[in-house]
């Protein structure tokens, strides 16, 4: 019952924060993403966690998968994330590794 509220209350914060603020922050994305989610993947990989953004073939094709995936694994690190946080390290992934159109 926990895990459906905290994803209800991800998506209608995620849905209020697209529309309150376009402004993305590469920097702060950057920041959030190296303090959490570079030693899961970097356990992961076996050293470099950015070899899961750069693999062949990629699991992830588009930007809805991104924030899928990146709103996957901060609600299963708990890290209880908002709409802009997810926002700002989708763009840096994005922006960095993966140059999807938005």
């Amino acid at each position: 019952m926990q895990r459906f509220s905290i994803a209800a209350l991800l998506s209608a914060t995620l849905l209020a924060s697209a529309q309150v603020s376009a402004r993305l922050d590469l920097a702060r994305g950057e920041k959030l993403h190296n303090a959490h989610c570079t030693a899961c993947h970097g356990s992961m990989t076996g050293g470099d966690g950015t070899a899961l953004y750069t693999r062949s073939p990629r699991l992830v094709n588009s930007m809805q998968e991104l924030t899928a995936r990146v709103r996957r694994c901060a609600s299963g690190l708990d890290l209880m994330w908002f709409g802009k946080d997810i926002a700002d390290v989708v763009h840096y992934l994005n922006e960095g590794y993966y140059r999807f159109g938005e």
